[in-house]
């Protein structure tokens, strides 16, 4: 019997529209624009910088290594091919560890922004304890359940958060010109130039280059899409250039309409609500806030289906508990590492509501570690575009060695920096000395399982991966 027929199989159900919608919403979050936007004008540069010098090095770096090496992992399996067994699971465990950070802050975001859908007079459940751990963990436990039955499910709630966030998006826009044309702005040139004192706005180059993350997320799901050579590359370019003209223009609305004068978690429906009031439309939060919430809920499901999928693969290479690699018997998707996903986000999530106090220094701080540990695995992109470059022969690939070379340069230079900066403390860090001791002692915290989990279950790999005669024993990702 050929081993394909013992080996996994994921269905493709993923189509040009679905991947579109899947990078909008997950490459697009209104809510890191509050934190950004308090930083003020000169943020507005700091996004061109990075759209220019990170984003579009990220798009080129997508598609020439899912045009080289198709298949489920994405970052996992582009850093093993180029680098080696060991660099493919660090850069896919710092993408996964990642989103056990970011996940929760997702859930909180949806609680801060649900409870607007409920009237003025529920507001204040938002810091109810009680009530958002529950609404968090029936949040999460619908998330799990829809990515297990599958994609094809899974993916709507994906698509219906894309169209919430577009919506959401437009309204904010739109609510900003009108005020902007009825009672101009107290913002001037000014406010646009680089500060004295620069030292508070570093961090937010990190988060800006954060938010821009996303466009790898479907090649992780790679054996999930339907024919990626032919429309991968156009999704890439239409998600990238939406995102980026959605963060943009929220940004800009934000400082013309509201200012600095923001929350960092609740920005976004504060924003919309204060500028409403004035604009005579109240009625609009409501329903703003629900489209908002469906937005938060597919941010949450495209990172944790997607991110899955990274022990998914590292349990069938036995990096990790080989159990993780199982799939589910009726739906054919990765049910142990969704549920053990689920489980993480969901711990990590009790953990903040226990803490007491410095919501906004917690948040900032869980926020940073999430930006290094996500942008390591852009080092090893765009470091494998520069290795290809050299390496490969001019034909091999989708571009010319010029622009490999160009994208490679230009976006490992742009994320070391990124991650040097999210060491800096934000405005909103009242204890300079916690924060790096958080951020250095968790960061190496992390770094440090990945060696072990790599070399405790990687040795058992060596005894176990070789068969008759000294022949590897080589796992087949075949799909259907």
């Amino acid at each position: 019997m050929p081993a394909e027929t013992n080996s996994p199989h994921l269905k493709r159900v993923l189509g040009r529209w679905d991947l579109v919608l899947l990078f909008v919403v997950a490459v697009f979050n209104l809510n890191v624009v509050p934190s950004i936007a308090a930083n003020g004008g000169v943020t507005v540069w700091l996004w061109f910088v990075a759209l220019l010098l990170f984003f579009w090095p990220q798009g080129i770096a997508v598609i020439e290594l899912a045009h080289r090496y198709p298949g489920e992992g994405g970052v996992y399996l582009w850093a093993k091919e180029v680098f080696g067994d060991f660099h493919g699971f660090f850069s896919g465990w710092c993408y996964w560890t990642n989103n056990m950070l970011y996940v929760p802050t997702v859930m909180l975001y949806f609680v801060g922004v649900s409870v607007y859908v409920l009237g003025p007079s529920h507001q204040t459940l938002a810091d109810n304890k009680v009530f958002a751990l529950l609404t968090s963990t029936l949040l999460l436990a619908l998330l799990t359940w829809l990515n297990i039955v599958g994609l094809g499910v899974g993916k709507w709630i994906n698509n219906f958060g894309a169209i919430g966030t577009g919506v959401a998006a437009a309204v904010l826009i739109g609510l900003g010109f009108v005020l902007l044309s009825r009672f101009g702005t107290t913002i001037t040139a000014a406010d646009f130039r680089i500060p004295d004192n620069p030292h508070f706005m570093l961090n937010s180059f990190g988060v800006i280059c954060f938010g821009l993350v996303g466009l790898e997320l479907a090649s992780v799901m790679g054996d999930e899409i339907r024919d990626p050579a032919r429309i991968l590359p156009g999704a890439v370019a239409w998600g990238g250039i939406l995102s980026g003209a959605l963060y943009l223009g929220a940004t800009l609305t934000l400082l013309i309409a509201v200012g600095k004068r923001i929350s960092v978690l609740q920005g976004i429906v504060q924003a919309v609500s204060q500028m409403a009031s004035q604009v005579g439309v109240s009625w609009i939060v409501i329903p703003f806030a629900l489209m908002l919430s469906l937005s938060i809920a597919g941010i949450g499901s495209a990172w944790m289906g997607g991110s899955a999928r990274i022990p998914f693969v590292a349990g069938l290479d036995a990096y990790m508990p080989s159990w993780l690699g199982s799939l589910h018997p009726r739906y054919a998707t990765p049910y142990a590492a969704l549920i053990v996903q689920g489980l993480v986000s969901l711990v990590l999530v009790i953990v903040n509501f226990a803490a007491a106090g410095g919501v906004q220094a917690a948040f900032q701080t869980m926020l940073s570690i999430a930006v290094v540990l996500q942008l390591v695995p852009f080092l090893y992109m765009f470091a494998a575009l520069l290795k290809l470059a050299f390496r490969s022969a001019p034909n091999e690939g989708r571009y010319s060695r010029g622009v490999l070379v160009l994208a490679g340069f230009s976006g490992l230079i742009t994320t070391t920096v990124a991650i040097v900066v999210a060491f800096f403390p934000a405005s909103q860090i009242t204890s300079v000395l916690k924060y790096e001791l958080s951020m250095f002692g968790l960061t190496l915290f992390f770094f440090a399982l990945a060696a072990f989990f790599f070399f405790i279950y990687g040795r058992r790999k060596t005894q176990e991966s070789y068969g008759v005669e000294g022949v590897p024993a080589r796992r087949a990702s075949t799909v259907r």
